[in-house]
């Protein structure tokens, strides 16, 4: 590991969209952000993941870009990106940026050049077939909307052409590239000068959206040989040039931190530990994960699944544990305040760098059925403006239409948790703070001690142990502790030593010292 700082971040998560209004077009902006810095900070957080900021014509929430050398004109200007960045900076605040380095916006000038009917420098940047009237196996494509003789090949949706960064198996020569071609180089180094540009600027680092997704015929997600090649080239950049940067990825498997990433993201994805922890459910919608209070949950199948993952990856990087991110589901409503205590104290004392989306803090609530705003289709529940008080907008805008309706609640707001000291928010401000005095939080120290059904949770860290019934009944788990030993934490009632091992009360959290 080439930076320090890494090791002990934690950080918040803004979609830019939603965090703070500062001018009153009812979209979040930079000056609303540097307006809350204080705010992040005093949290506990010390670093910032800020979804994109570039300009884009937003037909995907800004991972369309359009300029990547560009802030978006919705967000401010760039000397107020710039002052945004500096500020967070004198309050000892990271800030790293999303990376889109797989596809662009089909307004991005580039992409409207490779697109013309004649040959020209950029004719390679993109995926291009060379027949308009196909439409390859194994490949969304658009055909027909632009003059050149082919079909764009698109990575997500219509409005988002492929960058070329080659193929690992050629299937049709005739218009895939290898990944080791000239075409394909220079798409690598092109991704190094954006890189670039946001570091000279001051940016420390990147968060990479859909990081295997370059190479394309580059086999499974565990794999992915060529992409991990390019990455691990990128890497070597970074710690030549930019030492203290950090890369991570949302990649969600293992291989990421062996392609070069600092970190990975554990993402919702069906089965993998975070979704057997919290959000695991059946095919009728209804919760089986370790923390519904059902008790259908399998403490066992979490355990295998992230030793598994972490035996992996402990020696080179870190795995990033979320709360929730813009393209996930928040937890609540489906857990109570109180059960997120419990899963918030779980996961960010597992070994992890922890990210915290905008809101979960204070329990704002995913919004079913929303229109969708932006493509944001079921996400845009999860992209509501953050509740900042009772005011108007909930205090996010003055405008008299935001881009998305406000959700106002007398208790999920920040100004009511800061004045109640039992509130959710004031908790993750104990749970940050406590977690920063102990060393063994951030070590590759795990053991986990008991792990079976239903029962109590039992883990080490070092030293300390660790204790959680997910469960609204009381319960014992087998597991011997020092008649003397001392709860250094708590959620809930505190666990307490007994003669069959540890008495561990309803829906609580204990760490032993």
């Amino acid at each position: 590991m080439t930076n320090t700082w890494l090791k002990s971040a934690v950080f918040y998560e803004i979609y830019p969209n939603s965090f703070m209004d500062s001018n009153g077009d009812g979209y979040g902006d930079f000056k609303g952000m540097t307006s809350k810095l204080d705010y992040i900070k005093s949290l506990g957080c010390n670093a910032i993941w800020l979804n994109p900021h570039y300009d884009s014509p937003f037909k995907d929430g800004g991972y369309d870009v359009r300029d990547y050398f560009k802030v978006s004109s919705r967000f401010g200007t760039e000397a107020d990106f710039d002052e945004f960045l500096a500020t967070a900076h004198a309050k000892g605040i990271k800030v790293i940026l999303d990376l889109v380095p797989g596809h662009t916006s089909e307004e991005n000038a580039d992409f409207l050049r490779s697109a013309e009917s004649t040959p020209n420098e950029m004719y390679d940047r993109f995926i291009w077939t060379d027949d308009p009237w196909s439409c390859p196996q194994g490949f969304k494509n658009n055909s027909g909307r632009f003059d050149r003789h082919g079909s764009s090949i698109v990575n997500f949706f219509c409005t988002q052409p492929a960058l070329n960064y080659g193929f690992n198996r050629v299937d049709e020569p005739s218009w895939q590239h290898s990944y080791k071609s000239e075409a394909a180089f220079k798409t690598r180094e092109w991704l190094k000068s954006v890189m670039r540009f946001w570091l000279d600027r001051g940016a420390d680092g990147f968060r990479v959206d859909m990081a295997d997704s370059l190479v394309k015929n580059d086999g499974e997600q565990s794999e992915k040989p060529a992409t991990s090649e390019i990455w691990r080239d990128i890497r070597a950049m970074l710690d030549s040039e930019y030492p203290d940067a950090v890369l991570v990825s949302e990649w969600a498997n293992p291989q990421a931190i062996r392609a070069g990433f600092h970190a990975d993201f554990m993402l919702n994805h069906h089965a993998n530990p975070y979704s057997k922890l919290a959000r695991m459910q059946d095919e009728k919608g209804e919760g089986i994960s370790y923390f519904d209070a059902n008790g259908k949950g399998d403490a066992q199948a979490f355990v295998k699944s992230f030793t598994d993952w972490f035996e992996q990856t402990k020696n080179d990087g870190y795995i990033a544990h979320i709360t929730c991110n813009h393209d996930t589901p928040r937890l609540a409503p489906r857990y109570s305040q109180e059960q997120l205590r419990l899963i918030y104290a779980t996961l960010f004392t597992l070994p992890c760098v922890p990210f915290i989306y905008y809101g979960d803090e204070i329990g704002m609530k995913y919004v079913k059925d929303m229109p969708s705003v932006e493509c944001g289709f079921n996400r845009t529940g999860s992209r509501t403006p953050m509740q900042w008080s009772m005011e108007k907008n909930a205090g996010f805008s003055t405008s008299d239409k935001p881009f998305l309706p406000v959700v106002n609640d007398k208790q999920i707001n920040v100004q009511a948790q800061e004045k109640d000291k039992k509130s959710l928010l004031n908790f993750m401000r104990a749970l940050l703070a406590f977690r920063k005095t102990r060393k063994e939080f951030i070590s590759t120290d795990l053991e986990f001690v008991h792990a079976k059904g239903e029962e109590p949770l039992v883990y080490k860290r070092g030293g300390l142990t660790v204790v959680v019934n997910p469960l609204n009944v009381k319960q014992v788990a087998p597991v011997k502790v020092a008649p003397k030993a001392k709860a250094i934490f708590a959620v809930g009632k505190e666990a307490k030593p007994s003669k069959e091992g540890i008495s561990v009360p309803p829906l609580s959290f204990t760490v032993f010292e």
